[in-house]
């Protein structure tokens, strides 16, 4: 049985909720395998809207196991407060279908305390946090100082994890004229959620290594995008973990040697949220167009996404980093209308032509983009289930984007609706 890894192509929003759910009905086990709270997957199912941070796209089916790997980093109470919202839409997560890896990292109230007055006073360059604490969480967890989920369950440990955490913390507060943390009230906090977080540890690695070796399907779940990788994104303007498809081995603790297909999920056109480098946005009537239609707000922060052309570059170049085998290409239907449809296919950088997105953070932001031209079409996709739906003019946009990014397209999305998909390769044939 093959395993499949969604990853993002862009900068994020692209639509892996449904995608992952789309998929996740042939699946036997759902994992996450990077990021916090600050992704946000909105899922259209029979009508009803389901909106989903932490958890893996999975759990509104019934007869899955979602996991949540230790690539992520947990915040309890944003977890608890998912679970109860869920349950008010007849969705139930228990430890019988969610498991989450042992050594997890926790996000603690600190980390958004200290996340949001970095960004208050970073006068320079704002990066565009969600101020959740998802990169102060991760910052301590390579720093060795995180309290990770097993702690909950061992008091001493838990102690000397809180005051290892805290001696650094209190040194980088008393710089931002933040007062200390209250040490024994953390800890109250701490064990009041123990019991409540514990029920769902499991050793993850183990369970999916015997998942695979019993012929399951595993659907590795990623959160954000390519072009928001703390390695190979448009630094600094990035998240804080590895969001490329490599992760969802080190994320899960199964091997790379587990994933047998790449899929890349694609917007038709580009967004992205907050600050940052972005070469084909539009700040005209079209690039309003676009939000309105796509309805480019972020789930989890309501913000405005900014808008553009698609960028066959950038996706060529995270198709590249992250092995894609092929894509699933969304919002088709947003384009519908539109008299002429612009590509990116290169850009231009003092007089120079570039096919690649360059390592620079001040080349990144001086790219011009270099666009071809191509007839839109009047006809509307929404809804479209097969290649017979969809007018000509829309195959030619679909077929010239495979040629420009040199990656198939595997699945075509429609409409936010679970069942308008158009499967052209099916990623679980291995």
């Amino acid at each position: 049985m093959a395993n499949v890894v969604v990853v993002g192509g862009q900068w994020g929003d692209e639509g892996k909720g449904k995608i992952v759910d789309w998929l996740s009905e042939r699946a036997d086990v759902i994992a996450r395998f990077q990021g916090g709270h600050n992704a946000g997957h909105t899922l259209v199912i029979d009508g009803v809207t389901y909106k989903l941070s932490l958890l893996p796209s999975g759990i509104v089916r019934g007869g899955k196991l979602s996991v949540i790997g230790n690539g992520v980093v947990l915040d309890p109470w944003a977890l608890l407060a998912e679970i109860e919202r869920l349950a008010a839409q007849g969705v139930t997560a228990t430890p019988e279908n969610l498991l989450i890896a042992e050594n997890t990292p926790l996000i603690l109230p600190l980390h958004g305390e200290l996340d949001r007055a970095r960004e208050s006073v970073n006068s320079v360059a704002k990066i565009g946090t969600t101020g959740r604490g998802i990169g102060p969480a991760y910052e301590d967890k390579v720093g060795r100082r995180s309290v990770r989920v097993a702690d909950l369950g061992d008091p001493a440990t838990l102690t000397q994890r809180v005051d290892r955490l805290l001696s650094h913390h209190d040194a980088l507060r008393r710089g931002l004229g933040l007062p200390p943390i209250d040490r024994a009230q953390l800890l109250d906090v701490l064990n009041e959620i123990a019991p409540k977080i514990l029920p769902f540890a499991a050793p993850v690695w183990k369970v999916l290594t015997e998942a695979r070796r019993a012929g399951k399907r595993i659907l590795f779940e990623g959160a954000q995008g390519a072009l928001l990788d703390v390695d190979f994104g448009t630094y600094p303007f990035v998240t804080s973990s590895n969001t490329l498809a490599g992760m969802a081995a080190t994320g899960t603790g199964l091997g790379p040697t587990s994933i047998d297909f790449v899929l890349g999920i694609v917007k038709a056109y580009t967004t992205r949220v907050g600050e940052g480098p972005f070469p084909t946005e539009l700040h005209d009537e079209t690039g309003q167009r676009l939000g309105e239609r796509g309805h480019e707000f972020g789930t989890v922060t309501g913000r405005k996404r900014r808008c553009g052309w698609f960028d066959a570059v950038l996706v060529r170049q995270t198709c590249a980093t992250s092995g894609v085998s092929g894509i699933a290409l969304t919002k088709l239907d947003v384009l519908d209308g539109f008299e002429e449809l612009q590509i990116c296919t290169g850009y231009e950088l003092d007089g120079q032509r570039l096919d690649y997105l360059p390592t620079a953070a001040d080349a990144q932001a001086r790219v011009t983009p270099i666009y071809e031209t191509l007839p839109g079409w009047h006809e509307t996709t929404a809804g479209a289930r097969s290649w017979a739906d969809l007018p000509a003019a829309a195959i030619k946009y679909v077929r010239r984007i495979e040629e420009l990014i040199q990656c198939p397209v595997a699945l075509l999305s429609t409409s936010p609706e679970r069942d308008d998909t158009i499967l052209v390769t099916d990623p679980f044939a291995g």
